[in-house]
């Protein structure tokens, strides 16, 4: 598929944020991006013209921002929503390995849908973590360094060398990645093994450390994820926030030897995906 034919729909709902952002990056390395509002999928308050499909598509990015209010939890009634009229759809569409990235609140919202860890199935009935309140108990936006842990699986992150570290942003309330309190070593052995630990946050020396350099808490400092194909992907960390390098946080101290950020290259993975794919 040629790159310009690629379509992403930007879905968004009330209370999203960073569509722009996010729309730019895919933008900007050539694709074909849509704003698409969860109304035109369900076929909900819109014209015949501005109905759209979940197959119009070649990826869905979800973004980030306090979806509905972040009212019950963060994403819940988002995913309610999709789940209501799109549940098989967007099954499919994942059975057939089109991608779908999760960014922050999209992040929240894909794992109250059941398609993260996405262990056994491929859109669990039973959501099997949550992204809980961050152990500071107040939102947390700050720099963050990341450190790639995966070793191919992950299709958004295959650009990456493993153990490579990235400082991409972070802003949020409720970032704090738990699993069931019983079985939390056992979660953890499956991603390990079954290659879907994405991101780890870290220190400058690329170590794992606590807040905060961990700004939430989150069991094994594990930043992003994805299911067990790496076709679904979600982090708590901002990309779009840092496609090019004078929106790092460092950059008058360390210069501008370059103008690509460390978050790009999460979208030219994808993007060459899908062109090599379909």
């Amino acid at each position: 598929m040629k790159i310009d034919d690629i379509r992403v729909a930007i879905l968004r709902i009330e209370g999203t944020n960073c569509e722009q952002e996010s729309y730019d990056a895919f933008k900007r390395l050539d694709t074909n991006p849509e704003m698409v509002h969860l109304k035109q999928l369900l076929h909900i308050d819109c014209n015949n013209s501005e109905k759209r499909d979940v197959f119009d598509y070649q990826c869905i990015m979800i973004p980030g921002g306090f979806s509905a209010g972040d009212y019950i939890r963060a994403g819940a009634i988002f995913a309610a929503r999709i789940k209501s009229k799109l549940q098989k759809q967007l099954k499919d569409f994942v059975n057939l390995e089109y991608p779908i990235l999760g960014i922050c609140n999209g992040f929240q919202i894909l794992i109250e849908l059941g398609l993260l860890p996405g262990m056994k199935s491929l859109l669990s009935s039973v959501s099997e973590s949550c992204l809980n309140i961050n152990d500071s108990n107040k939102f947390e936006c700050r720099p963050t360094l990341l450190r790639h842990e995966n070793h191919g699986n992950c299709i958004f992150t295959n650009k990456i060398p493993n153990g490579d570290i990235r400082l991409i942003p972070s802003a949020h309330a409720e970032g704090k990645l738990i699993f069931p309190l019983e079985n939390q070593d056992y979660y953890l052995k499956k991603l390990a093994e079954n290659d879907q630990i994405v991101f780890r946050y870290v220190d400058l020396d690329g170590d794992e450390k606590g807040y905060p350099w961990n700004p939430n808490g989150s069991i094994s400092n594990i930043a992003g994820i994805c299911n067990c194909t790496g076709n679904v992907f979600g982090m708590m960390p901002h990309p779009e926030r840092a496609f090019f390098r004078y929106q790092h946080s460092d950059w008058t101290r360390e210069g501008l030897n370059e103008l690509e950020g460390d978050g790009r290259v999460i979208f030219e993975s994808v993007i060459d995906y899908i062109s090599h794919r379909f």
